[in-house]
């Protein structure tokens, strides 16, 4: 009888030690099997950007980001008084065919826009979007803890679309702004502002890109996201998974510029969200809070990205002069239509966004040198920057 067990035993044994083996090897190649095979959370081994390996998982719930965030966000009111004319309607049918509408008096009414801000520092500056609060001529701002605070305006700057408010009041909580604050496409944001008067709103999503462009303004370097934004989430707080600020929200795709400034809507997309990158916001805040407007340097030419050549794969870098502003500093250095400019004060030039963000960080008075090519022959100049005229002088 022990006989004829000796050899069950010894091909049960053999098909153990082969599961072993094989719950070995899947431990070292699919590590999430295991860990699914156990009932625990699984973790995802992921490079980092030094090349080394390691392991990170999302939080099941961003509560804790969204606490830290969400008192410095805060709703906004902006009223102002429009006024349109008014026309009497004529009951008699012949003299209305002769006369049409007759006009009356001028009627005046007044409109609120609804629009979010930020808290920047314990002494009451809020960052928004400068068509939020454009044209207003009584501006509340409405905290977390449900007190209200009349607001004045510092100063705005349209060719980035915000505004720095002033707020008067005790305990104002700030913003988190992290000293490296990049966004990367992937990363977990949360949307934070007063869509559509609803009041505090939260959404998630992720970042979708980096640097885009609208064409909206001069100065654009937008974080794309496909967190919820909607009317009333302009000026509101994106923050990632710690709760740090990383963006200012300020538009939807598509966005039609119009005389105002402000933008038509188009229905038909969705997911597509913008914020101003946060470095690009402190930058502006610091300006007006010091000078009371925001004060770039200027080289006097408008320019866009190199056209890539035919069949090229790859676009140039650099940037083509389109036209030269007279009495410029460009005009004085007798720069040209169709110059390719290449540096600057040594460095190369990426593309129109990259010279337009380094000219505008100089100092009005800062002489520069820019290198290129006219006619395929390298030339070089030296420049004195102005200050950056409004932009309806400027053609931007």
């Amino acid at each position: 009888m022990r006989m004829r067990a000796f050899p069950t035993l010894i091909f049960i044994a053999r098909f153990a030690i082969i599961g072993l083996a094989a719950a070995f090897v899947l431990s070292l190649i699919a590590p999430t099997w295991i860990a699914r095979l156990r009932g625990e959370p699984a973790t995802a081994s992921v490079s980092t950007r030094s090349g080394a390996t390691s392991v990170r998982s999302g939080p099941a719930s961003y509560a804790e980001a969204v606490e830290r965030a969400s008192p410095a966000v805060v709703n906004i009111y902006a009223n102002k008084i429009s006024t349109a004319g008014s026309y009497y309607r004529i009951r008699d049918p012949l003299t209305q065919r002769l006369l049409g509408l007759v006009p009356g008096p001028i009627m005046k009414r007044r409109e609120q826009s609804l629009g979010s801000g930020v808290i920047f520092s314990a002494d009451g500056y809020v960052l928004t979007n400068n068509h939020v609060i454009n044209g207003a001529d009584d501006i509340q701002i409405l905290l977390d803890d449900g007190r209200t605070a009349q607001a004045q305006v510092v100063g705005s700057d349209a060719e980035t679309d915000l505004a720095v408010l002033r707020i008067h009041a005790d305990h104002l909580p700030a913003i988190v702004v992290p000293d490296n604050a990049t966004a990367e496409v992937g990363d977990v944001v949360l949307a934070i502002g007063n869509p559509v008067g609803l009041g505090k709103t939260v959404t998630m999503g992720i970042v979708s890109a980096t640097g885009r462009q609208l064409k909206m303004s001069a100065y654009e370097d937008f974080i794309q996201t496909d967190a919820a934004i909607n009317a009333g989430n302009s000026g509101g707080a994106l923050i990632d998974s710690l709760g740090e600020l990383i963006g200012i929200n300020t538009a939807i795709y598509p966005r039609t510029p119009t005389a105002d400034g402000r933008g038509a809507y188009t229905q038909g997309a969705e997911g597509i969200g913008f914020a101003i990158p946060v470095t690009t916001a402190k930058a502006v805040l610091d300006q007006i809070v010091k000078h009371g407007r925001v004060i770039r340097g200027w080289i006097g030419a408008d320019y866009t990205d190199i056209p890539p050549a035919s069949g090229a794969t790859a676009r140039q870098q650099g940037v083509l002069i389109m036209r030269v502003s007279p009495e410029s500093p460009a005009a004085q250095a007798n720069l040209q239509p169709g110059d390719l400019l290449l540096k600057l004060d040594g460095s190369a030039i990426v593309d129109q966004i990259d010279l337009r963000n380094r000219e505008a960080a100089f100092a009005p008075g800062t002489k520069v040198r820019v290198e290129g090519l006219r006619g395929n022959l390298p030339f070089s100049a030296d420049l004195v920057l102005v200050q950056r005229p409004a932009p309806s002088t400027t053609g931007a």
